[in-house]
């Protein structure tokens, strides 16, 4: 009886890491002030990534059509990325339908 209590809770605990945001965080390691505007013009959306959490590091984390993995910027990109794509939006609304 005390083995199938044991097996239960370590189930029922595994679920619960599993399941929940307590497992590992994904953080950036580094970051890249060099972001070509390319890039940047690709960027379907970003996040700040704040250093005072499970993250060591502050960064602007983007995530690029057709890259698999996302992009850690430098939080100075933010203000490039935002004239980009202020860019971006006003040649979308001049183009005809």
């Amino acid at each position: 009886m005390d083995v199938k209590v044991g097996f239960v809770i370590v189930c029922l605990c595994t679920l619960a890491i599993t399941s929940s945001e307590a497992g590992i965080p994904k953080c950036c390691i580094n970051t890249k002030s060099d972001i070509r505007p390319r890039i940047l013009m690709n960027v379907q959306r970003w996040e700040m990534q704040e250093s005072n959490g499970a993250c060591d590091i502050q960064a602007l984390v983007l995530y690029v059509k057709n890259f698999k993995k996302p992009v850690c910027a430098h939080p100075d990109v933010k203000r490039k990325l935002k004239t980009i794509l202020k860019i971006k939006d006003q040649m979308a609304r001049r183009r005809p339908s």
